[in-house]
C-alpha cells in the first residue's frame, strides 16, 4: 500500500515521525506524503524524520493558542482548525493523490488538538478525495484522568463516523511498570509503528520476492472497508543464522520438505500474535473480517501453516472472512505475523473511556455549578446598597 500519512497533535505527528522511521531501517516504502499538524510550535520542532516544510503550525494567531496548544481543549483544537482550515487545504494540495491508495491521519484522543483537530481535517480530507480515510487513534490510560476521557470518547464517536476505518491503540494495555511517562509513550509508539508498517506495507515487492501467497493491497483496503473499529496483533521469531538451520539451507539451494514442525511454529505465531497485546483488546469472535500477513524470508514461511494458522482464526473469530498472505523479505532475520481484526465490537476498554467520560462530564458540570454560585456569593451586596454600573 502506498499512502499519505497526516499526524495531528503531538501524539500523532510522533506516530508519524516513529513510522518513517521504521520503514526506511526495514527497507520499506509506504509513506509517500507526511505531513504534521500542530498548535504547539515547539511540538512541531520534535519530529526527527518529517521535512520541515510539512509541518503545519495552526491557531498562531487564535486568542487562546497563540502557537502554544489549546491547553487539553477539544472545542478550541476543533475551533483552530476550522479556522485555519485554508492553510491546511492549501498543503493537501500539494500532495500527489495520485500516487497513494488511503490517506491515515494519526492522533492522540486523549489531547486537546489531536482530538479536536484531526476530525476536522478528516472531514476536509473526505470531501477532496475519493481515496479511503483511515484513522489511526491513541486511547488515554485511565491514570491520565477525566479530561482526557471526555476528549477521547467524543472525538471517538466523531473519528469512527467519518473514517473508513478506525485502528485503536489503548495506552492502558501497552504501559509498563517502572517507565517513566516518556519512556512508556516511545516504546508505545515503536510498537504500534512496528505494527501498522509491517501489515500496510505488505504487497511491496519486486519480481524476485514475489512469494507463493503475495499479500495484496487490495486485500488489506478490502477488509478494512467494512468501517467500524480494528485491533491488530503481532508477533515474531528470530530466524536461524545464515551457518545454521532452515533460512542457511535454503540459501544453499537445497529442497526444503515441510513437515508438521514447520506448520506448528506458524500457526503458534498467529496464536501469540492473538492472544498477546492487542493493540486495543477486544473479543476475536466479534470481528467481522480478519486478515494475516508473514513477512520474512519466502523460505521459513510454511505453506501447510500458513493454511493451518488462516483455519484456526476463522475458528477464533468465527467468520469465514479471513484472508492471508505472504509479504517476502529476503533478506529479512525474523518472521512476523501480524493480523487485522476488522470491525471488533466487543472492546472493553472502549466502553470504560465510555464510563469515564460521563463520570467526568457530569462532574465538570457540578464543578461549574458550584463556582457559578460562589462567584454570585462573593460579588453579591446582601443588604442592596450598591448599584451596577451597567
Amino acid at each position: 500500500m502506498k499512502l499519505a500519512t497526516i499526524g495531528v497533535g503531538n501524539a500523532g505527528s510522533k506516530l508519524i515521525d516513529r513510522m518513517i522511521e521504521f520503514e526506511r531501517d526495514t527497507g520499506r516504502n509506504l509513506c509517500r506524503h507526511a505531513l504534521v499538524i500542530n498548535t504547539a510550535r515547539t511540538d512541531l520542532a520534535k519530529p526527527q524524520h518529517v521535512p520541515e516544510d510539512r509541518r503545519v503550525l495552526i491557531g498562531d494567531t487564535h486568542r487562546k493558542a497563540r502557537g502554544h496548544g489549546v491547553g487539553g481543549d477539544a472545542e478550541v483544537g476543533a475551533e483552530v482548525a476550522k479556522t485555519d482550515i485554508d492553510e491546511i487545504r492549501r498543503v493537501f494540495d500539494d500532495v500527489e493523490i495520485h500516487e497513494v491508495d488511503a490517506i491515515l491521519v494519526a492522533a492522540g484522543l486523549g489531547g486537546g488538538t489531536g482530538s479536536g483537530a484531526a476530525p476536522v481535517v478528516i472531514d476536509e480530507l473526505q470531501k477532496m478525495y475519493d481515496e479511503p480515510v483511515y484513522g489511526l487513534g491513541v486511547l488515554p490510560g485511565k491514570y491520565e484522568g477525566g479530561r482526557p476521557a471526555l476528549n477521547a470518547a467524543r472525538s471517538l464517536q466523531s473519528f469512527v463516523t467519518k473514517v473508513d476505518n478506525f485502528i485503536a491503540f489503548d495506552n492502558d494495555a501497552w504501559r509498563s511498570r517502572g517507565q517513566t511517562i516518556e519512556q512508556g509513550y516511545e516504546e508505545m509508539n515503536e510498537e504500534l509503528a512496528t505494527r501498522i508498517v509491517t501489515l500496510l506495507a505488505a504487497g511491496e515487492v519486486d519480481d524476485s520476492d514475489v512469494g507463493e501467497n503475495a499479500m495484496d493491497s487490495s486485500d488489506i483496503m478490502r477488509t478494512l472497508e467494512i468501517g467500524g473499529v480494528s485491533s491488530i496483533g503481532y508477533a515474531s521469531t528470530e530466524l536461524a543464522t545464515q551457518s545454521e538451520g532452515l533460512l542457511s539451507r535454503f540459501n544453499e539451494g537445497e529442497d526444503l520438505q515441510e513437515d508438521s514442525t514447520d506448520a506448528a511454529k506458524i500457526k503458534g505465531l498467529v496464536r501469540r500474535a492473538v492472544n498477546s497485546r492487542l493493540t486495543v483488546p477486544c473479543e476475536v469472535s466479534s470481528a467481522d473480517r480478519a486478515l494475516i500477513v508473514f513477512a520474512g524470508p519466502p523460505a521459513a514461511i510454511s505453506r501447510k501453516g500458513v493454511e493451518a494458522a488462516r483455519e484456526w482464526l476463522e475458528n477464533e473469530a468465527d467468520t469465514v472472512d479471513v484472508l492471508a498472505g505472504d509479504d517476502p523479505r529476503r533478506n529479512s532475520s525474523t518472521l512476523a505475523a501480524v493480523v487485522l481484526l476488522s470491525n471488533v465490537t466487543e472492546t472493553p476498554r472502549i466502553d470504560e473511556i465510555q464510563n469515564q467520560a460521563v463520570d467526568a462530564q457530569n462532574k465538570i458540570r457540578e464543578l461549574d455549578a458550584v463556582r457559578e454560585e460562589e462567584i454570585e456569593s462573593l460579588i453579591t451586596d446582601d443588604d442592596n446598597d450598591l448599584d451596577p454600573i451597567v
